[in-house]
């Protein structure tokens, strides 16, 4: 048996403060939250890219982690899934999108 595989990355405390590394997981905590919200509106990422009036390829760069979000973009995005956007720095993850109550 292999015991090479990884089940857990250690992290060393100096490294969660370096900005580019709290940088990317605000990337991976908004691409999980768009995916996330997209999929519990059973929504494909073109019609989450029409609805948005933006490019399919966005949406998927966004989803892959790619994309910085930006107020702007939070807003647009927000308004296209019909939800909140929650940030929370004190909680994992720190991003989400919440419907709106009915």
């Amino acid at each position: 048996m292999s015991s090479g595989y990884h089940t857990s990355w250690k992290v060393p405390p100096e490294h969660r403060e370096d900005p580019a590394y709290r940088a990317a997981g605000r990337r991976m905590d908004f691409a999980q939250a768009v995916y996330d919200r997209r999929s519990a509106l059973g929504w494909d990422t073109a019609e989450l890219a029409r609805r948005a009036q933006m490019a399919e390829a966005d949406i998927e760069a966004i989803e892959e982690s790619s994309v910085d979000p930006t107020l702007e973009l939070i807003e647009q995005l927000a308004s296209a899934l019909d939800a909140g956007a929650r940030i929370d720095p004190g909680s994992t993850p720190e991003f989400r999108f919440e419907g709106h109550a009915a």
